[in-house]
């Protein structure tokens, strides 16, 4: 199944109790479909280039959701009952393009190329450290633990 965007813009006035309702039923409208939501992102209010004329007014900043879901290719098709959604602005699905997961993301071919393009160096071979540095601070605590025993 491919990766998709549902980018939600509700009006600005749309209480979180209602907003939570709206990306539940979408959330519902995946999981019936054996989809999977792979993550959710509130960017909060946005000021809109232009404003969009509704019933209602017209709104120049909405509150923006992000859903990623992974559903079947036909999806954007079951989604358009959000067209009559009296709290949304605008809604977009957006497929993500040459994204990779599952096994062909474990290929090891892809591996290999993308590892050879890091430097392979050791995070451990550090030449301005020096063992003996590390066994003065010992020293120095047991000289110091030494005096308390003798006062």
């Amino acid at each position: 199944m491919p990766l998709y965007d549902c980018m939600l813009l509700l009006k600005p006035h749309v209480n979180k109790e209602s907003l939570m309702d709206l990306v539940a039923r979408v959330g519902k409208h995946v999981y019936r479909r054996n989809g999977v939501l792979t993550d959710m992102k509130s960017f909060g209010f946005v000021q809109l280039g232009y404003g969009i004329k509704k019933l209602d007014g017209r709104y120049y900043q909405g509150q923006l959701m992000q859903m990623s879901m992974m559903v079947t290719p036909n999806f954007n098709n079951e989604l358009h009952y959000l067209n009559k959604e009296d709290r949304l602005l605008r809604w977009l699905l957006v497929k993500h393009r040459n994204t990779k997961y599952g096994l062909e993301f474990l290929s090891e071919d892809d591996v290999k190329g993308e590892l050879s393009k890091f430097p392979r160096s050791n995070i451990y071979d550090d030449e301005d450290i020096d063992e003996e540095d590390e066994d003065d601070d010992d020293d120095e605590y047991d000289v110091a633990e030494e005096e308390r025993k003798e006062d």
